[in-house]
């Protein structure tokens, strides 16, 4: 998978963040959006996002719905109501404005495979399968998600996609 030392992440595209320091970067705590707030607000977005000069909304809830969903229902559910809501945002901002999506435990749920660069979530116990976030979120266009570094030879702190369709 490629990566990403640029700060382009923090102004345009969808992210997928598990970095606190990174979330820091982005944003304070307190302008971190519940996943509720995200999903009403799909078809009325704000004029000035609440973060980062008003080029960010950070999100928080995505890991803990996942974790109390069935594997099969979570896949539905990111289809037929996540992705949609990316693409609203997406359209609304023109490109122009980043949403990242808070993650404290990502590193250890999301998984990319090296030789596929296909992008996994982790379910949560008892549940121990895999959902397809390539497939899923971003139409398996797996050559555009890269890995969030915040300086040279870090952990990746997150993942990034410019523009998923």
């Amino acid at each position: 998978m490629r990566q990403l030392l640029d700060t382009v992440w923090q102004r345009r595209g969808a992210s997928w963040i598990w970095d606190e320091e990174a979330r820091n970067r982005i944003c304070a705590a307190s302008e971190v959006w519940s996943l509720r707030q995200f999903l009403r607000a799909v078809g009325s977005w704000p004029g000035d996002l609440p973060s980062n000069g008003g080029k960010t909304l950070v999100v928080a809830g995505l890991d803990g719905s996942l974790d109390l969903l069935t594997p099969p229902d979570a896949e539905v559910w990111l289809a037929d109501a996540i992705k949609p809501a990316i693409l609203s945002f997406q359209d609304e901002y023109e490109g122009d404005a980043a949403l990242a999506f808070w993650l404290p435990g990502g590193h250890h749920r999301i998984k990319a495979q090296a030789a596929t660069d296909e992008v996994s979530w982790l379910c949560h116990a008892p549940h121990g399968d895999q959902i397809d976030f390539g497939r899923i979120l971003w139409g398996q266009a797996n050559e555009y998600p890269q890995e969030i570094l915040l300086r040279e030879g870090g952990k990746p702190a997150g993942l990034f996609h410019l523009r998923i369709t």
